[in-house]
């Protein structure tokens, strides 16, 4: 039945993620590529979307994904399953850190794993970043590098012209601009 394999596959998902949303972009990539739910490329413009909508990018891809093997109740079901491990997961670290934090083992682990995130959320960037400027066929998209060359050109000139980051919701709406720009309407 897919509404039980929806709930325990993004439950499973989200009691295993570390670092956030990006640190689960590669279990969700993983989860939906092997059940065949969507295609990379699609995966690839939802977390486009979930980056440039409201709300956490985990529950816009679950409610996403969920309602298009599962229709609402599919999107209810994976939205919860993202949703419920988050509770008690928080209520046990504040309880346990408040009184653990300043242990030296309880630090050590933390200090261990920040090298980890940082480093599948790197891997993650790197490869959707490559990943969008290729073209269905896999060989390089023109419009797609232009638009990353750009953007870049954008963040990094005014980092250096205004000594402070450009916000990421003006780099959104540039970049839709630019989309508009390069490959019509």
């Amino acid at each position: 039945m897919i509404y039980l394999k929806l709930f325990a596959e993004f439950f499973k998902v989200s009691c295993f993620t570390f670092g956030g949303a990006y640190g689960a972009i590669p279990l969700i990539r993983d989860m939906v590529l092997r059940n065949g739910w969507i295609d990379e490329a699609r995966l690839s413009d939802m977390i486009a979307i979930s980056e440039s909508t409201p709300g956490p990018i985990m529950v816009n891809l679950a409610t996403y994904i969920g309602h298009h093997q599962g229709g609402f109740w599919g999107s209810l079901l994976a939205t919860a399953a993202v949703v419920l491990p988050a509770y008690p997961v928080i209520i046990l670290v504040t309880v346990i850190l408040k009184n653990l934090i300043g242990n030296r083992y309880v630090q050590a682990v933390l200090r261990g794993l920040k090298p980890c995130v940082v480093g599948i959320v790197l891997a993650m960037g790197v490869y959707m970043a490559v990943r969008g400027c290729l073209d269905a066929a896999g060989g390089p998209d023109p419009g797609s590098l232009g638009i990353t060359a750009a953007l870049l050109a954008v963040m990094l000139g005014y980092r250096a012209a205004a000594k402070k980051e450009l916000s990421p919701i003006l780099l959104i709406c540039i970049s839709g601009l630019l989309g508009i720009l390069v490959y019509g309407v």
